[in-house]
């Protein structure tokens, strides 16, 4: 399974000055060099009080370096010394999964969000966190154990309905989203992956109903339109889909599928030198945010 990419924002603990074995591996840290930090951190916690802020800083900063390094084994001692720290335990979460360790990951995550660990809450919320990073299995998991505490619990059948999309099993997906959708009929990505769903299936006259409901539910949102334009292209209605289209490109100017669909229906209306122009933008990178 390919391993997570993080950025870890380094946030100094205050407190005393730090010795220069501390600074070293700061500035090590900093470069990335994650091995050599390590090492100056090692050194540096034999001259710091146990608790401190500098010695926590180390703690910590040697835990996220094994952690950086994919050595999940070697930073969850360091992570485990600071369980009152959200980075600890937010890369705890993910560590404990990589060594199959389940029930602390939950745990953990449960610390993370202030939960009950082992409520449906915690397992829905460590099953939330795991598909951000792919780990759609031990996502399933967790989310089936949250609804045998929690039989009603929101937002459990999208999670599964999108995991279900993910794995490409549509029917399956759909069956779990119209679950979720008779329990909470107002969440608008639930509509949203309910037409995706049967827009994987080519059912484009099923899917635009519910592409609707998710655009009326959270207009500020490019993906509904982008997808609903795609049927409504699909469907030849081709004056329906500019309409969206240019909606979505205006919301998300620089939206690769979003101009592309674009383009093509500009071509299909004949509109040509607009959809060339259009086209064209495919090729100009997106601005840094």
């Amino acid at each position: 399974m390919l391993w997570l990419h993080v950025v870890l924002l380094f946030v100094p603990w205050g407190g005393e000055p730090p010795n220069e074995a501390h600074q070293r591996g700061l500035e090590l840290y900093k470069a990335q060099k994650y091995n050599e930090a390590i090492a100056q951190f090692e050194m540096a916690i034999q001259a710091e009080v146990s608790g401190s802020a500098d010695y926590k800083e180390s703690v910590l900063s040697i835990g996220q370096s094994y952690f950086m390094l994919s050595q999940a084994p070697k930073a969850i001692p360091w992570l485990e010394k600071l369980p009152a720290s959200n980075e600890a335990n937010y890369m705890l979460g993910y560590a404990y999964i990589q060594v199959k360790q389940p029930d602390k990951s939950e745990a953990a995550f449960a610390r993370l969000f202030g939960v009950p660990p082992e409520s449906a809450a915690g397992h829905l919320m460590a099953a939330q966190m795991l598909l951000k990073k792919d780990f759609d299995s031990e996502a399933a998991k967790e989310v089936t154990t949250a609804l045998q505490l929690n039989a009603k619990l929101p937002e459990a059948h999208f999670l599964l309905g999108e995991i279900a999309i993910f794995r490409g099993r549509p029917d399956e997906g759909i069956t779990e989203l119209q679950k979720e959708l008779e329990l909470n009929p107002n969440l608008g990505k639930a509509w949203y992956r309910l037409g995706d769903a049967y827009m994987r299936k080519e059912q484009w006259n099923q899917a635009v109903p519910h592409l609707q409901r998710a655009v009326w539910l959270n207009p500020e949102y490019s993906g509904p339109y982008i997808l609903l334009g795609k049927c409504y292209l699909k469907q030849g209605n081709i004056t329906n889909a500019e309409g969206i289209l240019r909606h979505a490109v205006s919301i998300d100017p620089y939206n690769q599928e979003a101009n592309y669909l674009l383009g093509q229906t500009l071509m299909a209306a004949g509109k040509k030198d607009e959809a060339r122009a259009v086209l064209e933008k495919l090729k100009t990178p997106r601005p840094e945010q």
